[in-house]
């Protein structure tokens, strides 16, 4: 059995709905993995049934709490629903966090259509290494 990842997700308030709908579609994946989120973006998750571990609201820290998991190597991989047609007062910290994946080289995917692919490849890279 491979170690599990660890796997921080947060989500815009525009996009919160669809990080719920992305973990729940791929629950077999989730299920043998950890999730860590920040505050608002956990509830979300945790009201659908699913563990994960909390952290404080993004605009209250959550985002700056994840980034030193990151810098910490305490991250395999960052799924940030970004909504780019509202309005961040905390941008800062969204930009901070974003350069902390860059700088660490963690993956990290800001839409769905990345963070799928992202699964994709974790699964396959997991399955080949797969003890036989």
């Amino acid at each position: 059995m491979n170690k599990p990842l660890n796997i921080a997700v947060i989500a815009h308030d525009g996009k919160k709905a669809d990080m719920v709908a992305f973990i729940l579609k791929r629950m077999d994946f989730f299920c043998q993995h950890n999730i860590v989120a920040t505050g608002t973006t956990g509830t979300h998750i945790e009201h659908a049934g699913i563990r994960v571990e909390k952290k404080k609201s993004g605009p209250l820290g959550g985002d700056a709490q994840i980034a030193s998991m990151i810098a910490d190597g305490q991250v395999d991989g960052v799924v940030f629903f970004i909504d780019p047609l509202a309005v961040h007062p905390h941008i800062v910290d969204v930009n901070m966090l974003l350069r902390v994946c860059n700088v660490y080289n963690v993956p990290l995917a800001t839409n769905y259509a990345t963070a799928s692919l992202m699964i994709e490849g974790w699964k396959w890279k997991l399955s080949i290494h797969e003890p036989t």
